[in-house]
């Protein structure tokens, strides 16, 4: 009974001042035809990220380079905060592949035969050459040192099922059942940042902000300012979306819509 009571008392009060603001008006630069591909996003580079018939593929206005793997199944998720170690993940196989700029293989390691108690569902490049790692064995969060190939728990286990999670360099986010967002720092203090709003896609932009979908309307929350924006597109359906620097990418089945935003 004391527990729930204590989960009551964080949605009522991490939830207070959560209001609908005017709405945040953006600015259409550019569009591009996009057909039979999964966008993943793009990096300060102006390199784009797509996955095709689960095919890696990196492309800029004057190359593309493609990755693929067939043995290892399918890709679970990529990760390019760091474009000259881009990570690619097969849960199947609980197997990191590490790709330079061109998406040449530098490394593989096949989680399992290295701690066969490790079994990865999450992943994300981590600074000082290491992945954040949540072990589903064991429900806890690790640092995973890929040059000496250790591991290290950081934090508790975690009580909630997850949701959705995001990394850094320097933080591991994750969103449980109830909705609780909380970020873990690299010496494992954990912290809870907020009871968000129901979402059906989501980015994490900072400790202090999020993007995300719901009903097909785009919105960004504030956590320091406690308020809900609504993003202006002229998109009323879409498939996902990506932001990074000031530049919102919106895509359909059919294109890329790029707009400048600046977020509150």
């Amino acid at each position: 009974m004391r527990k729930y009571l204590f989960l009551w008392l964080i949605l009522c009060f991490s939830t207070v001042g959560f209001s609908q603001n005017p709405k945040l008006k953006t600015t259409a630069l550019t569009a591009a035809a996009i057909e039979d591909k999964t966008y993943v996003g793009f990096d300060g580079l102006n390199n784009h990220y797509y996955i095709k018939n689960n095919i890696f593929i990196k492309q800029n206005d004057n190359q593309q380079w493609e990755y693929k793997n067939v043995a290892l199944g399918k890709i679970s998720m990529v990760d390019f905060i760091n474009p000259l170690k881009i990570v690619v993940f097969y849960e199947d196989f609980n197997t990191v592949i590490l790709l330079d700029n061109q998406l040449n293989e530098i490394q593989r390691l096949n989680i399992f035969d290295i701690d066969s108690t490790i079994f990865v569902s999450k992943i994300g490049m981590a600074s000082q050459n290491k992945f954040w790692v949540y072990n589903a064995l064991t429900q806890q969060i690790m640092l995973f040192d890929y040059l000496k190939n250790t591991a290290k728990n950081i934090g508790n286990p975690i009580q909630e099922n997850i949701k959705y999670t995001q990394s850094d360099f320097n933080y591991f986010y994750w969103i449980d059942e109830i909705n609780n967002w909380y970020a873990i720092d690299l010496f494992g203090k954990v912290t809870l940042l907020a009871n968000i709003p129901p979402f059906e896609k989501m980015q994490i932009v900072d400790n202090d902000r999020i993007l995300f979908v719901k009903d097909n309307t785009l919105y960004c929350l504030n956590n320091q300012l406690k308020t809900v924006f609504e993003i202006e597109i002229v998109e009323k359906s879409f498939q996902n979306f990506y932001y990074k620097d000031q530049i919102l990418a919106i895509f359909t089945n059919q294109q890329i819509k790029n707009y400048k935003i600046k977020l509150p």
